[in-house]
């Protein structure tokens, strides 16, 4: 900003702030043997996607969604996979969360890692005081938890999402109101937050390319284009008229994702791998949550516009993809029986904030359940791939639970029990972490956050003495007691 941008006044700062690389950041903080190198978190099997990369990842162009034999195959033999750990991120992310509500008591959640806040401090403050907010607000963080974060302030929540991601990594950007159209319509359409792939694609076909070639049409066409409900709330925002207020999320009743297809569906090979997509992406949205599912819905709309829902209830709640897939599948109904289909939906509901995932995965491999570890959140940070969302609880975005306590089970394990990532504990050692398994035994690092990059203990198989370990012992915080 220029010195007289510094100077400009809003009437309101709103700003957004994002973790950079959560997950992945996470995995380096309480491993610190993992901090500097391409770090990937997610699942390992045929159908793991990575969850989170570093920003070392990045550099070979490894993201977030992408398969991970394909991740891994850009990286090369320095990659490190491991496991999404859900407990560890909701309390790190309660943490992060509690720093903010210094600056602005009142903040929105979008998900475990990045919210909104309105600070009243800054009503009437300068472009300057805004930045200066930012400074304080990064610094906070960085040093109550080690991990960096990135802040975009603007007078709405639309600028200040699209600055905050321009800042990265680990930066801030302030746009001042003087600049922000000049700023907003410069950048492609896609940037504006409630495009996706297949809106995107329509307003690219009549030559809307810019956020202000979109702001440039008529009312009625974009009406007629995005419809009369969602399209005239974009225009508004590409125009930079974001008054939306900034305010706690209600807890979600059903998390949901739906696709609505060009081609309908006719068989029921095409309606398996359409429930699939859309269980992956509504699961993205439950670990986001915080809490876990009883009861799976499965939504198909059919050609003549009838509704057929169908829905399975489960005995715990779970964020177990594999399982909530399988409960949908159990439910679809046969379009060679229903007729052509032409939107599905998976929701699902009953959420709770206690979830028991599996202890012993060896019990689940009869029913075709992967082990915890290598799917227990595979798809976080699944992208839209060309799904629409359309109304319902699906426009509601999840709030953070707090994070529940892990059970330990007791007892010496063998060989096939020990997945790379599993945390473990030992009474000489202390905390550490599998690295492998093979020809009878099992190669543990023994480290957590405060330790420093700790060193390597290589046991025989079994090892009486090696327990599994809850994994936020790695965090070595000291942690509020669960009632």
């Amino acid at each position: 900003m220029t010195s007289s941008d510094d100077a400009e006044r809003s009437t309101r700062w709103v700003f957004h702030i994002d973790m950079d690389a959560f997950f992945a950041s996470v995995e380096q903080l309480t491993r610190p043997t993992l901090a500097g190198r391409p770090v990937l978190v997610g699942g390992t099997g045929v159908r793991g996607v990575v969850a989170g990369a570093s920003y070392e990842s990045r550099v070979y162009g490894a993201r977030s969604a992408m398969p991970m034999h394909e991740a891994r195959r850009l990286i090369g033999p320095s990659a490190v996979v491991v496991p999404p750990r859900g407990s560890v991120y909701r309390v790190v992310s309660t943490r992060v969360f509690e720093i903010i509500r210094r600056y602005s008591p009142t903040i929105e959640t979008l998900s475990l890692d990045e919210a909104f806040g309105e600070p009243a401090d800054l009503v009437g403050a300068t472009a300057a005081e805004a930045a200066d907010l930012a400074r304080r607000l990064r610094a906070a963080i960085r040093e109550e938890t080690g991990l960096a974060a990135s802040v975009g302030i603007g007078s709405g929540k639309q600028i200040a999402k699209i600055a905050s991601g321009m800042a990265k990594p680990d930066g801030f950007r302030v746009i001042a109101p003087s600049t922000e159209l000049e700023f907003l319509h410069e950048l492609p359409v896609r940037k504006l937050w409630g495009i996706g792939p297949v809106s995107g694609d329509r307003l690219g076909r009549l030559g809307v390319e810019t956020i202000g070639d979109f702001a440039a049409l008529a009312e009625t066409e974009v009406a007629s284009v995005l419809g009369p409900t969602v399209g005239p709330a974009l225009h508004k925002l590409a125009k930079g008229i974001d008054h939306r207020p900034v305010a706690e999320r209600a807890e979600a009743k059903q998390i949901s994702a739906e696709s609505t297809f060009a081609t309908d569906i006719v068989d029921l090979a095409g309606l398996r791998a359409a429930v699939a997509s859309a269980a992956s992406h509504a699961h993205r949205r439950l670990l986001d949550d915080g809490r876990g599912a009883r009861t799976v819905v499965v939504k198909h709309r059919l050609s003549d516009m009838s509704i057929l829902t169908r829905s399975s209830t489960m005995a715990t709640a779970t964020t177990d993809l594999n399982a909530l897939t399988a409960a949908a599948y159990r439910v679809m109904l046969d379009p060679l029986e229903i007729g052509p289909v032409r939107l599905v939906g998976v929701g699902y509901s009953g959420l709770d904030d206690v979830r028991q995932d599996s202890l012993f995965p060896e019990l689940d491999a009869g029913a075709g359940i992967a082990t915890p570890f290598d799917q227990r959140e595979r798809g976080l940070d699944q992208q839209e791939r060309g799904i629409e969302r359309h109304g319902g609880a699906d426009e509601t975005e999840p709030t953070v639970a707090a994070p529940q306590s892990v059970q330990i089970p007791r007892g010496p394990v063998v060989a096939d029990e020990w997945p790379t990532g599993t945390d473990v504990a030992h009474p000489e050692h202390g905390h550490g972490w599998v690295q492998g398994t093979g020809h009878g035994f099992v190669t543990v690092r023994f480290e957590t956050r405060s330790t420093g990059p700790g060193r390597t203990r290589n046991f025989r198989l079994p090892e009486p003495l090696l327990r599994r370990a809850d994994p936020l012992a790695s965090l070595d915080w000291e942690l509020p007691v669960q009632e």
